[in-house]
């Protein structure tokens, strides 16, 4: 029976014929470490003067949510509520109600009575607006929405709807006489009619949420958990 080799020995031990490698890596590996310090250190720096100096965003930057007018003032959403149903976060809250011709706010049947967007659940994806069918939603370059209470948060109508530029009026107002929503979509309608006045609004407002809104629900759940932290 053949004896074992020795593990032993100068030249012939197992655990010498790595080793100049293993030196060679443990004084290369600090020296490549303080390499890129000393590269980095001779770079322009990038510092941004913000807020000081406000940095340009991309022009397809994702921030906050814009609900827009059609040229004569009316809403171009619906109420059909589906960027709510697209959104992953769930940070969208949507009522629709019927237009009148006593009280119209879009050109269609329906509009967006009440419209919320939480944005401490927002997470800026752009969903919502690939499912909206008018365009009535897109996103601005506006991104300083950072507030002292979630509460703040929660963006309403109000606070959504485009400003009027010039020859709009403000919603609710008679459709242009002669035109139908889709003459709204193609484009003929680019200013409001002469004459246009601002209808007075008897229905109910976005003040006047529903029993079960649960962005209301979220409110309150807040609230109650602010008072029971600061106590």
């Amino acid at each position: 029976m053949s004896e074992k080799p020795e593990l032993t020995g100068s030249s012939g031990s197992a655990g010498s014929s790595g080793e100049p490698g293993a030196a060679g890596e443990k004084f290369q590996n600090p020296v490549a470490g303080f390499g890129v310090t000393f590269k980095a250190m001779f770079k322009k720096r990038l510092t941004e003067q913000y807020p000081e100096t406000p940095k340009t965003t991309a022009p397809r930057f994702h921030g906050r949510h814009q609900l827009n007018r059609h040229p004569d003032g009316l809403e171009k959403c619906v109420g059909c509520e589906l960027c709510a149903w697209a959104c992953p976060a769930d940070a969208i809250y949507v009522e629709g109600a019927d237009n009148t011709e006593e009280e119209r706010y879009s050109p269609g049947e329906r509009y967006g009575r009440v419209y919320q967007i939480n944005y401490a659940r927002c997470i800026l994806c752009g969903l919502c607006i690939e499912a909206c069918p008018t365009r009535a939603l897109t996103m601005t370059n506006e991104f300083e929405l950072a507030n002292t209470t979630r509460e703040s948060l929660i963006y309403t109508k109000d606070e959504l709807l485009a400003g009027l530029q010039e020859g709009m009026v403000d919603s609710p107002h008679a459709i242009y006489p002669g035109m139908d929503e889709q003459d709204y979509y193609r484009g003929v309608v680019t200013e409001a009619a002469p004459g246009t006045v601002r209808q007075t609004a008897v229905s109910k407002g976005e003040n006047d949420k529903p029993d079960e809104d649960p962005i209301e629900s979220a409110r309150a759940a807040d609230a109650r958990q602010d008072k029971g932290v600061d106590a």
